[in-house]
């Protein structure tokens, strides 16, 4: 096309400040090239100038270059798009094969993973089954080293209770002996502070030649003579075994007879109590004797309350004991099985306060003599001095109230015969002695060496049987009965 009508044109395209014509170019009929406009009017007022036509023609360019660079944008745009389509079409035709393949993959893995799972649950349940095993193991070989502990403290203490004996067994400590305090309310001259006082005071009692001509070879003097029965104390015969404890629970524990025995019962019938553990309940009951010996019971009693010490006692139907962790003693009828009467023993010490001097918690030790129920203690105002209390069988009320100038500490154990209260002076030792006696009737006490063995060396109770004359101990294990004799008082 001419310059010319290039221009002609660019006149009718482009109108004074507008553009208001439009163009088209299409083949005709003939297949020539035909070029259409049309203008908003057909009327204009004059072609612009040169400069303008150039500025229009710019114009055209500029709008030519952003139209293609739009285009190849689109283009761009239309082939990320059929990209995405052929990868959506491509994923339609192959999808179902590979997710089911994947998803397959997928239920292996977990399935694998969950059996991994399980072995690790079941060898976690056996390893927490062996620690529970070794735990149950290690607790009952913890209990068995705390006995053990328990029984190494007391000999420790024994060792140390019998070199206190051999100081004072010194010429220069017997030099120091005095008389003994009359009165049992008396202040004692002794020593309260020293755990060995009496030990001190320990010296030979002169018995006249007539009193020993008096004395019954069966040891039952009174009834030889027509009396009572009762006399003062004068000689402890040698051990005699009955049973052995078979466990460790044997260790130590109360055995007794009832001197008044009551229907159903009778004299043969034995009561025994291992009293080691925190839980003391159970009551073996005997029948007779050969059983006791053979360790056969015939029956166990289980107390509705927990027994503490080896202080218990049976007299006239009832066993008596003190109440774990109390100051209480309680009557417990063995024939119904029933809590008859309990007591609570003013201001006794308990629990370890005032024990003899193997320990075992024995503040609170109950008795039986020929004049009936005694309880043994100690009090805060006796300052650790023996107490004895006459007790009433039935509801257990005081009827009468002695204090003593013995330490209760300093002693291994104690027990009344005919209203007077013997002391011993080592639970350990096989050579011990019965060292103090104190009578009721009189408010006296005095000194003894009458000899007394612990053959298994570790005496927890000593009671006296005033039925059958004899005393009834428990060492190490083992039930034995010593034959006494007694003088005319």
């Amino acid at each position: 096309m001419p310059a010319v009508q290039l221009l002609l044109l660019a006149c009718l395209v482009w109108s004074a400040g507008a553009r208001t014509a439009q163009l088209w170019k299409a083949n005709d009929r003939s297949g020539q090239c035909q070029y259409t406009f049309k203008v908003a009017s057909p009327n204009e007022s004059s072609c612009p100038e040169q400069g303008q036509t150039m500025s229009a023609l710019q114009d055209l360019q500029r709008d030519s270059s952003e139209q293609r660079a739009a285009l190849e944008s689109t283009k761009a745009r239309l082939s990320s798009l059929e990209a995405l389509l052929h990868r959506l079409i491509l994923g339609q035709a192959t999808g179902p094969w590979e997710a089911q393949e994947g998803l397959e993959k997928e239920l292996g893995t977990l399935r694998r993973e969950r059996e991994q799972l399980e072995t690790q649950n079941r060898e976690l349940e056996t390893t927490y089954n062996n620690l529970a095993r070794d735990k149950s193991a290690l607790e009952e070989e913890k209990r068995q080293l705390e006995t053990e502990n328990e029984d190494l403290a007391r000999r420790l203490e024994s060792s140390s209770q019998e070199l206190a004996k051999l100081k004072v067994q010194c010429p220069q400590a017997h030099s120091m002996s005095q008389d003994v305090p009359l009165g049992s309310r008396e202040v004692s001259k002794w020593n309260v502070e020293n755990l060995d006082f009496q030990e001190l005071k320990s010296e030979l009692t002169e018995v006249p030649a007539a009193r020993i001509l008096k004395e019954s070879v069966s040891g039952h003097s009174g009834s030889e003579e027509g009396g009572s029965g009762c006399g003062e104390l004068v000689w402890v015969g040698e051990p005699v075994t009955l049973r052995t404890a078979e466990t460790i629970t044997g260790k130590y524990g109360v055995w007794m007879r009832d001197p008044k025995a009551t229907y159903p019962y009778s004299q043969e019938t034995t009561w025994r109590i291992d009293t080691v553990g925190t839980d003391i309940r159970q009551v073996f009951e005997y029948d007779r004797i050969s059983q006791f010996a053979q360790g056969y019971p015939s029956k166990v009693h289980v107390l509705p309350r927990q027994l503490e010490s080896t202080g218990a006692v049976v007299y006239q139907g009832s066993l008596y004991f003190q109440g774990a962790s109390s100051r209480t003693v309680i009557r417990y009828e063995l024939s119904t099985e029933t809590l008859k009467a309990e007591k609570e023993i003013p201001g006794a010490g308990y629990h370890g306060q005032f024990p003899y001097s193997w320990g075992g918690y024995t503040d609170i030790d109950l008795a039986v003599d020929e004049t009936g129920l005694w309880v043994i203690y100690s009090t805060e105002a006796a300052k650790g001095a023996i107490v004895l209390s006459k007790l009433n069988p039935e509801n257990l009320e005081l009827e009468g109230t002695w204090e003593t100038n013995i330490r209760k500490q300093s002693v291994a154990n104690a027990f009344i015969i005919c209203g007077t209260l013997y002391t011993v002076s080592s639970y350990s030792s096989p050579e011990a002695t019965i060292n103090f006696a104190y009578d009721t009737s009189t408010g006296s006490s005095r000194a003894l060496t009458i000899p007394f063995k612990n053959r298994y060396e570790y005496s927890s109770m000593i009671d006296y049987n005033p039925l059958e004359k004899k005393l009834f101990a428990w060492d190490n294990f083992n039930m034995v009965t010593y034959d006494i004799r007694l003088s005319r008082m």
